[in-house]
């Protein structure tokens, strides 16, 4: 990988230092240079991405896209393992915890619309929070997990504001209160924002009728186990659609990342907003990282907005790296949970990896123009 660094930098050295004599038509030296970068991408992509997906037998879908350019896609593997069914582009996977940052991109517009403030209190809104233990949470906590809720209806974690618990029902009530500002349900809502966005095969598994859809497994493609009443089961109790029930696609999911992140969803100053690092985590598998509204984000570089998602059997990463416009996008529906979750996340941090050192190394190139 260092050949090749040093390859693209001498290549990238000599055109931008050549002196021309003078030609004809003058030489796009830009264009020569972009096109010598994006092929050298290619070609790193594709070596050090096919080596994590042989390395780790990876069952399902990974694919890199500099703004609408597809600069790696590979699927491997089986949708359904029973069926022999394979993966395609078309698939559709549960995407586990991704699903949080359209949760707070519901209420933002909700926001955007006068309908609420995410200074306000989750209690004016929710009866169930008309309680003293939780009267003074807000929105905002509920949106960066700083509100000490940890499961709906017990004790708190900690005075809401004052540290970091990660909470599924805190993206769930999150979820309600879309609905009770709305009048529409959640689902409604988010179709609507699918529509938007141009997610022409999304839904939410509650509501989920059509077909392509990947059955997730626990185990390994040897010795799998289903599991049971997918995708109906991530509206139910156990997860909840708002903190983890959207099933999306490759294709979907880049379209996602362009329109929300190049602007077309949420109002510039809402955008920031959303972005904005109000909250730090320890994440047991990808470290330390800042946490804004419903997405994750390096501290240091590269410059990156992220988040992970997990339910079982289908291990999930969204990541979008704003300065290159660049998507990279994994998902699959199997999971060997006996080895553990750190275990079942080295293919997503091996290829966050390679994305993050390329990235940086592209920043790098560019500020010596």
């Amino acid at each position: 990988m260092i050949k090749n660094l040093l390859l693209l930098s001498f290549f990238c050295l000599l055109f931008s230092c050549r002196t021309e004599a003078p030609k004809a038509s003058p030489v796009d030296k830009k264009a020569i240079i972009d096109s010598t970068i994006t092929a050298f991408q290619k070609t790193l992509l594709e070596q050090q991405i096919d080596s994590t997906f042989k390395k780790y037998h990876f069952n399902g879908s990974i694919a890199v896209f500099k703004d609408s350019l597809p600069l790696y896609r590979r699927e491997n593997g089986y949708a359904d393992f029973k069926r022999k069914t394979k993966i395609d582009s078309n698939t559709i996977f549960a995407i586990g915890s991704v699903s949080k940052q359209f949760t707070a991109v519901l209420i933002l517009l909700q926001m955007e619309q006068g309908k609420l403030s995410v200074k306000d209190k989750a209690s004016k809104y929710l009866k169930e929070f008309q309680t003293r233990e939780y009267e003074n949470i807000t929105i905002h906590q509920l949106l960066n997990h700083t509100s000490g809720l940890n499961m709906l209806g017990g004790k708190l974690m900690f005075k809401s504001g004052s540290d970091f618990f990660y909470s599924n029902d805190g993206f769930n009530t999150l979820g309600k209160i879309v609905e009770k500002v709305s009048g529409k349900p959640y689902s409604e809502n988010v179709l609507e924002l699918f529509k938007k966005a141009g997610m022409t095969h999304s839904s939410t598994g509650d509501i989920f009728t059509g077909k392509n859809f990947a059955s997730a497994y626990l185990g390994t493609p040897g010795t799998f186990q289903e599991v049971p009443n997918m995708p109906k089961r991530l509206g139910g109790r156990e997860i909840g659609t708002p903190a983890g029930g959207i099933l999306s696609t490759i294709q979907d999911l880049h379209s996602w990342n362009n329109a929300l992140y190049g602007g077309k969803i949420l109002k510039p100053e809402t955008l920031k907003m959303f972005m904005a690092k109000s909250s730090e985590r320890r994440h047991a598998i990808f470290g330390k990282m800042g946490y804004a509204y419903g997405i994750m984000l390096n501290i240091g570089q590269p410059n990156s907005y992220f988040h992970s998602g997990y339910i079982k059997g289908s291990p999930s990463l969204n990541i979008y790296y704003p300065d290159t416009k660049t998507s990279v996008i994994i998902l699959s529906n199997i999971a060997n949970e006996e080895k553990g979750k750190s275990s079942i996340f080295r293919p997503h941090i091996e290829v966050k990896k390679i994305t993050d050192h390329l990235e940086n190394t592209l920043i790098q190139l560019r500020s010596k123009d």
